[in-house]
């Protein structure tokens, strides 16, 4: 949280606000929050990064991923920076205020969201599981490579695991994968990538 701040802001005033200090940002119900990952949290990421951008180019789809990307939920005093958000291109020219300040408004312009879990994993599965819902998301994906989260989400006893929610009918439909399993998305039907070979970036 920033020490200066004092009472909950706007998403309009987070976006004036946001510093070009080289630090990440969020906006969670007007708290500004620096987001600090870890080693492996990165690696993780660059790791899902690299697969996806591969498996655009095979299929020759129009998306693209970008390095930073703010989406603007519902809620009026929130803001996310996924650690990995797929863009569709064709519908990127109907979002107003990508252009000027890189943000995503629309839940059809981002067909896949993904959050590496870590210390904060109450937002990834609390927050920012409803707000993506509530955007229109097609898939969500929770990569929770320590299981930090609560046995409700992840089972006992706690294992690595990568939750996988589509949106059908409006509502997200969770399923659950563990070690020695391949992820089944509907938003890149064809991708060959396992539990394993995710979880063993971070080592």
């Amino acid at each position: 949280m920033i020490a200066s701040q004092t009472k909950p802001i706007s998403f309009e005033a987070f976006l004036e606000w946001y510093p070009d200090d080289g630090k990440r940002y969020e906006l969670i119900e007007g708290v500004i929050v620096e987001m600090l990952p870890t080693g492996s949290h990165e690696d993780i990421s660059g790791f899902l990064v690299a697969e996806l951008n591969f498996e655009i180019r095979k299929q020759n789809l129009p998306y693209s991923i970008p390095k930073n990307c703010l989406l603007k939920p519902l809620a009026p005093r929130s803001g996310y920076l996924p650690d990995v958000a797929v863009v569709n291109r064709e519908f990127i020219k109907d979002e107003p205020l990508w252009n000027k300040s890189s943000v995503i408004q629309n839940g059809q312009t981002v067909p896949l969201v993904i959050e590496v879990v870590s210390t904060n994993w109450r937002d990834d599965y609390g927050h920012k599981f409803v707000e993506y819902e509530a955007m229109g998301i097609t898939e969500y994906w929770l990569v929770d490579y320590c299981a930090l989260g609560a046995v409700r989400y992840i089972g006992k006893p706690k294992q690595l695991t990568i939750t996988i929610c589509k949106l059908i009918e409006g509502e997200y439909q969770m399923e659950k994968f563990v070690k020695g399993e391949r992820l089944k998305s509907s938003v890149f039907p064809e991708l060959e990538l396992t539990t394993d070979g995710i979880f063993q970036a971070a080592e």
